[in-house]
């Protein structure tokens, strides 16, 4: 089992900020992508970015295409997802999940992280 660690997130203003972080411990030998989703209230979770921890590939939906850019160091078992000119409709509880080489599947999640975009 992987154990994921989210901090970082907090209250900014439009147009403002954010860097989250991402530790995982435990059978990280395990891991092929490392993940960050969101899920605000009264809507479905959405993924927001993901990254390879072979190839470095990512990918980023549309609604956070060239503003979240997610890095990570494989040899500390840390991800990052850096959030710029963010928008109110940012606003959710962000989820670090580490995906798992075995079943294809994000299989371990940490606790979340509120980030709050004021308007």
């Amino acid at each position: 089992q992987v154990q994921v660690v989210e901090s970082g997130g907090g209250l900014v203003q439009a147009g403002g900020s954010l860097r989250l972080s991402c530790v995982a411990s435990g059978r990280t030998g395990s891991i092929y992508a490392m993940g960050w989703f969101r899920q605000a209230p009264g809507k479905e979770r959405e993924i927001v970015a993901t990254i390879n921890w072979s190839t470095g590939s990512t990918y980023y939906p549309d609604s956070v295409k060239g503003r979240f850019t997610i890095s990570g160091d494989n040899a500390k078992n840390t991800v990052y997802l850096q959030m710029n000119s963010l928008k109110p409709e940012d606003t959710a509880v962000y989820y670090c999940a580490a995906g798992s080489a075995e079943s294809g599947e994000y299989d371990d999640w940490g606790q979340g992280t509120q980030v709050t975009v004021s308007s």
